[in-house]
């Protein structure tokens, strides 16, 4: 494997992982992954920006074998598809020190025992030079653990940004493509990012005063294109949610399912985009891109031993952990003899800050009386969506 050139000095290592099936042993990878690491050579030193997951090392140390000398590993964040191979690193490269933050150092020294003395700390934006090259350390903290940072690249104007605006997208490409790269970036933001929405929007606001040329990911392809991408997360993690309900359900008779159908049509006859899930086949990533602009979200649940089925109960603690930025919440479903649905999911997600709109839960299968409760929920949600837009 060739470094490939970004800009003067500057190279891209990215270790494809196109096989890789799930991330965290949880998260669906429809388009595997990369890991990403980059060299900058300056006159006088030259810097790894992170390395790759222990499992494709071999992968990065062929991009490495004509490197005779690196004088400083940048760590921007302990997790281990990042700086699992750093210890590998630093047996070939037993000069290198690592360049981080002090949150970083204690979570490098604890999961990967790197020796104490091998660290040089670093201040938020404080500088190091390489020669001709001037490296400037950002803090980032909770995008998406507590040390996290970036690095900009003064000279080439490049931002290696870590999981900051990432895509688990294995390509061949080397720069991101926004037809092609929008949904894999969305579907991690959702999975990934969407928690820390608030951090996100006080370090975009920080990040605001820097010229930027290219945007260096720890996963997926380099952007050339920032403003898109700045765009996009501010779309997500800053601007109002958009006139979407998202319908994730689950149906065991038909009864659920037709409660579904019924408003899923009157929302559409409303003017209300609506996106419907069904929970058999469960994808936490397609559930957690819905989540991401949705004005509404609606759990369609039958109940199970008293309680909502297993399947909206972890949807539902999916929700409440991604915590979007919906404004309605509501139920529906059917029950057998009794049940207590809707108070189960209602207290798995606290985090959802929305109002409830009035639950419908009713006794086996749909009467008239039934699809007028749903026609009169449809009607609410229309109303509570005034003014709200659709957006792709």
């Amino acid at each position: 494997m060739k470094p490939v050139t970004i800009a003067d000095g500057v190279y891209s290592l990215r270790v494809n992982h196109f096989n890789r099936k799930l991330f965290d042993s949880l998260i669906p990878l429809p388009e595997g992954t990369s890991y990403n690491a980059y060299l900058v050579k300056g006159s006088e030193k030259t810097a790894l920006i992170d390395s790759a997951d222990p499992d494709k090392a071999a992968v990065l140390f062929d991009y490495l074998k004509d490197e005779k000398k690196i004088d400083y590993i940048v760590s921007h964040h302990a997790e281990q598809d990042h700086s699992g191979s750093i210890p590998l690193v630093l047996e070939r490269y037993p000069a290198a020190m690592v360049v981080t933050n002090p949150k970083c150092k204690e979570l490098l020294m604890t999961h990967l025992h790197i020796p104490e003395e091998k660290f040089i700390i670093v201040k938020d934006g404080e500088t190091l030079s390489l020669g001709g090259k001037t490296l400037e350390f950002i803090y980032t903290p909770w995008v998406h653990w507590p040390e996290t940072m970036v690095t900009y690249l003064r000279e080439e104007k490049c931002l290696f940004s870590c999981d900051f605006f990432g895509s688990h997208l294995a390509t061949g490409e080397l720069f991101s493509v926004e037809q092609q790269v929008y949904q894999p970036m969305k579907r991690y933001y959702a999975e990934i990012m969407m928690p820390f929405r608030s951090n996100i929007k006080a370090h975009l606001e920080k990040l605001a005063k820097y010229d930027i040329s290219f945007i260096a990911p720890s996963h997926g392809p380099v952007h050339n294109n920032s403003k898109f991408v700045m765009n996009i997360y501010r779309d997500w993690a800053v601007s109002e949610p958009c006139n979407k309900v998202l319908v994730i359900y689950i149906s065991m008779h038909g009864s659920t399912y037709m409660l579904v159908n019924r408003l899923v049509s009157r929302l559409q006859e409303g003017g209300v985009c609506v996106e419907k899930l069904n929970l058999e086949q469960f994808d936490e990533g397609r559930v957690a891109m819905a989540l991401v602009d949705a004005a509404t979200i609606v759990i369609g649940t039958p109940t199970v031993l008293t309680g909502p089925h297993p399947k909206a109960v972890y949807a539902a603690h999916l929700a409440n952990l991604l915590r979007p930025k919906a404004k309605f919440v509501s139920v529906i479903g059917s029950f057998g003899w009794g049940g207590r649905a809707v108070e189960t999911i209602a207290g798995l997600i606290p985090n959802i800050k929305a109002e409830v709109l009035k639950p419908v839960i009713i006794k086996g299968m749909p009467a008239e009386a039934d699809l007028k409760l749903i026609d009169e929920l449809a009607a609410l949600i229309v109303e509570k969506h005034a003014g709200l837009v659709c957006r792709a």
